[in-house]
């Protein structure tokens, strides 16, 4: 192991630029400070296989003899286990090394950009191993025998990986296009669709909405407590795996994330009484091969980051799949008479999972939200 002083390693801590990305931003990288670099070596001693991220715990031994724990944070467990990682194989005692971007306020944490396990070979944060899963679409039918087409099974947005064109900026892009916007044949797209908001104008209301959700409490932020943050951002985000169970009268959309959804597809209307939830009251109906979902019925909250929505929240999903390519995309209409002065329009898509459908185990670990403290 590398013997340094406490005192040099938290020095250590504080040095050399790195890269700065926009997804990382997004899943709160801001709570470590990309502009600089720390390598580290030591022995691990646990793993918390967890999301929103997962986080591996070693030690690093000083030059005086004094143990540093090391706590570094790594993707969800779900997009690990989808690129073919396990908990098997990080092996207690095991010497570990670490390459990543220190915290900036605790000096005994970090966010891992390369990771090396023994003497296996070093491994990228995006990196795919051979044992990840494909997926043959050829035996799944497009339709069900009752004519309608078939939306039952296991759905996730296709994964995504590190890529950038020549000279170009480093960014998540689609597993399946790397290839091509690393030769410069494909452009660099914004970023993975449903991750990020499209542009909406607020009222007075909905402007203090959204500063009051700036400054909310960490206790308050659903992504910092392992809660839902709305039907949109968790179908996709973060490559989360979810369910579609389907019949005549209702179609069951379970999220990775940890809600389940009813959508009513015998009901023309919504009951004069809800009671709001963050998943709202869906209900549905087929427009030819497109399944519409209605919902209302929401709590307040945020759709995705500080964009506020207010109870009046309405949201119109149109679910198309594709025969050919089995893409199931989503277009979404949502409008909201507090907050938005127009409408919030999107789109993203699912493809059948290369994993199975699992409730993740959520846990948030992140120095700053420990109220009582890290053991």
């Amino acid at each position: 192991m590398t013997r340094v002083t406490h005192a040099q390693l938290v020095a250590a801590l504080l040095m050399v630029p790195v890269l700065v990305e926009r997804a990382q931003a997004h899943h709160g990288a801001g709570r470590y400070d990309t502009s600089k670099k720390v390598e580290l070596e030591g022995r691990l001693t646990r793993l918390d296989f967890v999301n929103p991220h997962s986080y591996v715990y070693f030690d690093v031994v000083g030059a005086d003899g004094k143990v540093v724990a090391m706590k570094c944070e790594m993707r969800s467990a779900t997009t690990l286990r989808r690129s073919g990682w396990s908990p098997d194989m990080f092996v207690r005692g095991a010497a570990i090394k670490v390459k990543g971007s220190p915290h900036r306020d605790d000096p005994t944490a970090c966010t891992v950009d390369t990771l090396t396990l023994g003497d296996k070979p070093t491994l990228e944060r995006y990196q795919q191993l051979s044992d990840a899963k494909s997926v043959d679409r050829t035996k799944r039918p497009f339709r069900l025998p009752n004519g309608k087409p078939n939306l039952a099974g296991e759905w996730a947005q296709e994964q995504h990986v590190l890529a950038s064109p020549p000279g170009g900026r480093v960014g998540l892009v689609p597993i399946s296009q790397a290839a091509a916007i690393r030769a410069g044949k494909l452009p660099m797209p914004n970023g993975p669709r449903g991750w990020f908001p499209p542009p909406v104008t607020l009222t007075a209301a909905g402007r203090t909405a959204q500063e009051a959700l700036r400054k909310r409490s960490t206790s308050e932020d659903p992504r910092l407590t392992c809660q839902i943050t709305s039907i949109l951002f968790d179908w996709v985000f973060d490559g989360a795996i979810n369910r579609i169970t389907q019949s005549a009268t209702a179609i069951k959309m379970e999220y990775g994330a940890g809600l389940t959804r009813t959508v009513h597809m015998n009901l023309t209307a919504h009951p004069a009484k809800i009671a709001p939830s963050r998943g709202g009251h869906s209900i549905g109906r087929w427009d030819g091969d497109t399944l519409v979902v209605d919902t209302v019925g929401f709590l307040p909250g945020s759709i995705a980051g500080t964009l506020p929505h207010s109870d009046q929240l309405h949201i119109v999903e149109r679910f198309t799949l594709n025969q050919a390519t089995l893409e199931l995309t989503r277009g979404i209409v949502v409008e909201d008479p507090v907050y938005f002065m127009d409408k919030y329009v999107d789109s993203d898509s699912v493809l059948p999972a290369d994993a199975p459908f699992r409730v993740e185990a959520c846990r948030e670990l992140a120095p700053e939200y420990q109220q009582t403290g890290r053991k």
